[in-house]
């Protein structure tokens, strides 16, 4: 697995991906912080963390497109599915590398918090709540579009397939509310990615969403295995 690891990060910045996403995301949660924080002269940045669900829905995808896909692409996956390597130890190498990149990214929002630390007093403990938050919601997002780019060779269709995915765990909390039957209706409203994560963005450290997340993590890249697995023994 440090193999993958080590060559999928280096990936990352050898192809353009890891800047692009990283320049995406440090502009994105730099205007959020702007309109959120600063305009408004306060230290409380929980509109940057609630705004940046949505900007992960087009960034995650960019970030997750090529991680199995381009190996299809190219035919190298028969190499990887036949190198003395499981298949968890390669799908897990693939995630660590993304959620690197990615939280270099998160990181930058500790930056605007002591930023505005010199200007105001700031609960440390909601900014730690939030970076948590916001570390577990990309590590789900993360999975979700593993399992996607495990499924196509054509990074575009990854992309697209991975924001239609995280859109659709985003909108499920909206359908819920349309549907009569109020049993199904509390069963999808407590799958909504964005009714677990907005907690989070407010401070609220509940267990039960932390253990939503990593089991949903867990559970998609459970499947990408089982993708992985399918292909090598057709």
């Amino acid at each position: 697995m440090n193999a993958i690891l080590k060559r999928e990060t280096r990936a990352y910045f050898d192809s353009l991906i890891g800047y692009i996403f990283l320049t995406a995301f440090f502009a994105a949660s730099g205007i959020l912080f702007g309109l959120s924080s600063l305009q408004f002269g306060s230290t409380d940045m929980s509109g940057m963390y609630g705004g940046l669900f949505f900007i992960l829905l087009v960034l995650i995808p960019i970030l997750t497109m090529r991680t199995l896909s381009e190996e299809k692409r190219q035919k190298t996956d028969q190499l990887l599915l036949t190198a003395p390597v499981s298949l968890s130890g390669l799908v897990m190498g693939k995630f660590f590398a993304a959620m690197i990149i990615y939280s270099i990214g998160v990181c930058m929002t500790l930056v605007y918090a002591v930023v505005v630390s010199f200007f105001g007093s700031v609960s440390w403990l909601t900014v730690l709540g939030n970076v948590v938050g916001l570390e577990l919601l990309g590590a789900s997002f993360i999975a979700v579009g593993m399992l996607v780019s495990s499924l196509t060779e054509n990074q575009v269709i990854a992309a697209i397939g991975g924001f239609a995915a995280m859109l659709a765990l985003y909108l499920i909390g909206s359908i819920s509310a349309l549907i009569p039957v109020r049993f199904i209706a509390d069963i999808l409203g407590g799958l909504s990615f964005s009714a677990r994560y907005n907690p989070f963005t407010y401070g609220v450290f509940d267990f039960s969403n932390v253990l939503f997340f990593v089991s949903a993590a867990g559970i998609f890249l459970f499947l990408t295995v089982r993708v992985l697995e399918r292909r090598r023994w057709s």
